[in-house]
């Protein structure tokens, strides 16, 4: 003080920036003169401001010093907030080793440690650096009570603060949400912490599991009807909402134009707050260059603004109220239409045979494997994003768009799926995206890839599905073929398939050497293979996009 004193006399408020700016430097350093939490800067700062703004310098009070300002309110002394996320049934595990006098496996012990570590960052860099805990299939709201007790088991009293965020993935944990909710929120836990933030509560929609599910048509329903019922019941409860949306860039896992899917969105589940996930190539396509960057983040931003009034919000619901009868058909028709594919004998060993699922489990391209058991014999072993990503690889996008075609030919009258194709936000949105999938597939490859396999009733199946869905969409859409009524889109897609196909027939080439039984395993060719298909799969991702 007397160092700063001696250096800016009779510059009373640059001193304390100074002084401020010294305490900044030993937080980072981790010295005994450091900020404990950045509140304690932000008092400061606004101290200064305040003063600045009594003795009529209202420039500096309000221009640099309100920047600094937000910028602390933006990133604290974290810059980014780190999430931690893990499966409900490794909390469950933990708890009864802990609890049942079980040895302590080395996954417990893991479990155990990352609570200390949200500790150690909250104490060194506050609380909001780390403190959101999602937890993947929620199915009882035991499952996020489990959490805090496991924090307990974890550091006792000292505990981190948490945020516990509930992932529903499957259909049925979506219809079951708002119960879950109900009863969560009654915990001392949720109560003291909801307490202290304004009441405030995030929720996660899973998209990839719940379409693995049910499939692409019914997921869509059921992820609307999901977040409609949690957005009335917050509502209902004074609860401050924000769904935080698990999409990938993969139609069957979400993906498409983020700012339509915002305005499809059910009345006050926006509210001004929209929370996703960015993966895959969708991060570099997006954010990879800024004017592109901010282009998007203004389409978010507009569409989060008008999603959340009312005139919106009653058109959407109105909208949704209206065609309700439709909703209920579609929903029912391609659910089963769905089923008599994927639950037909023999189709988990045969989707892995018609795609390049297995292979894309061994290369170095995803954070997690590809299947949780050993071999694909059900569908239940198979993680959701190879099963989109598989489908893609093999020119049929089957994820983003079975059982559309056998929903609106189910219900059947086109004047009035042309109405709702019109006024009803949801249809629009799930009928565009279709739209943009089936440009992106090929017929003429998509039959090579479908002869690797030995069932020609299910890649009978597959394409009778896929011609009847380009007949509705087309006749829903207007014109003679697919993406008419955009032609921008529809120019890009034409100008990118011919280097796709021509790295697919590659990537056929590839699957057809690495699986002859004939071919001399480990050789110099079965590398150059392994490499081949590498390149190939990276290709067709990025030249199809909407792959992530």
């Amino acid at each position: 003080a007397s160092e700063l004193g001696a250096r800016s006399p009779g510059e009373p408020h640059r001193r304390v920036l100074l002084a401020l700016a010294h305490r900044v430097s030993a937080t980072r350093r981790g010295e005994e003169s450091r900020y404990g939490r950045p509140e304690e800067l932000l008092a400061d700062l606004r101290a200064v401001q305040s003063s600045l703004a009594d003795a009529g310098a209202k420039r500096h009070a309000f221009g640099g010093v309100q920047h600094l300002i937000w910028q602390v309110e933006t990133y604290g002394f974290h810059l980014t907030e780190l999430e931690v996320r893990q499966h409900s049934q490794v909390h469950t595990k933990a708890l009864a080793e802990l609890e049942g006098g079980e040895a302590i496996s080395a996954q417990t012990e893991e479990v155990l440690e990352v609570f200390r570590a949200i500790a150690d960052i909250q104490s060194d860099r506050g609380l909001r650096a780390a403190g959101r805990y999602v937890v993947s299939f929620t199915q009882a709201a035991s499952d996020l009570a489990n959490v805090h007790r496991l924090a307990r088991h974890a550091l006792g009293d000292d505990a981190p603060v948490l945020d516990v965020v509930p992932l529903f993935e499957t259909f049925a944990d979506l219809q079951a949400a708002p119960g879950i909710l109900a009863e969560a929120v009654t915990f001392p836990e949720f109560q003291a912490r909801m307490a202290d933030t304004g009441n405030r509560l995030e929720v996660m929609l899973g998209y990839s599991d719940s379409s693995k599910d049910v499939g692409p048509v019914a997921a869509n329903l059921a992820l609307y009807e999901a977040q409609a019922k949690i957005a009335l019941w917050a509502q209902e409860s004074g609860i401050e909402l924000t769904l935080f949306h698990g999409r990938g860039g993969a139609l069957g896992r979400g993906g498409g134009p983020a700012n339509s899917a915002i305005l499809a969105q059910p009345p006050h589940s926006v509210d001004g707050r929209f929370k996703l996930t960015e993966q895959g190539e969708v991060i570099f396509a997006r954010y990879g260059e800024p004017a592109i960057a901010m282009r998007h983040i203004d389409q978010v931003a507009a569409a989060t603004l008008l999603a959340s009034s009312p005139s919106v919000e009653q058109r959407t619901s109105d909208a949704a109220a209206r065609f309700a009868d439709i909703a209920a058909v579609m929903d029912r028709s391609s659910r089963e239409r769905f089923f008599s594919l994927v639950k037909a004998e023999g189709f988990a060993p045969w989707f892995a045979t018609v795609t390049p699922m297995e292979e894309i489990g061994l290369l170095a391209l995803g954070s997690r494997p590809a299947r949780r058991g050993l071999s694909v014999e059900s569908l239940e072993d198979l993680r959701a994003i190879p099963w989109v990503f598989a489908w893609t690889q093999a020119r049929i996008n089957l994820a983003g768009w079975f059982g559309l075609g056998t929903a609106l030919a189910a219900v059947g009258d086109e004047a009035r799926l042309t109405e709702a194709y019109r006024d009803w936000p949801l249809l629009h949105t799930m009928i565009d995206n279709v739209a943009m999938s089936l440009a992106k597939t090929d017929e003429r490859i998509a039959r090579q890839y479908l002869a690797l396999g030995d069932r020609d009733d299910l890649a009978q199946l597959v394409l009778d599905e896929m011609t009847l869905t380009r007949e509705w969409v087309v006749r829903l859409t207007g014109g003679v073929g697919l993406l008419e009524n955009k032609p921008i889109l529809q120019r890009a897609v034409q100008l990118r398939t011919p280097y796709v196909d021509a790295l697919s027939l590659l990537q056929l080439r590839a699957l057809r050497a690495l699986r002859d039984p004939d071919a001399a395993s480990g050789s110099g060719a079965d590398d150059e293979q392994k490499r081949l298909l590498l390149l190939s799969v990276s290709g067709v991702a990025a030249g199809l996009q909407n792959t992530g």
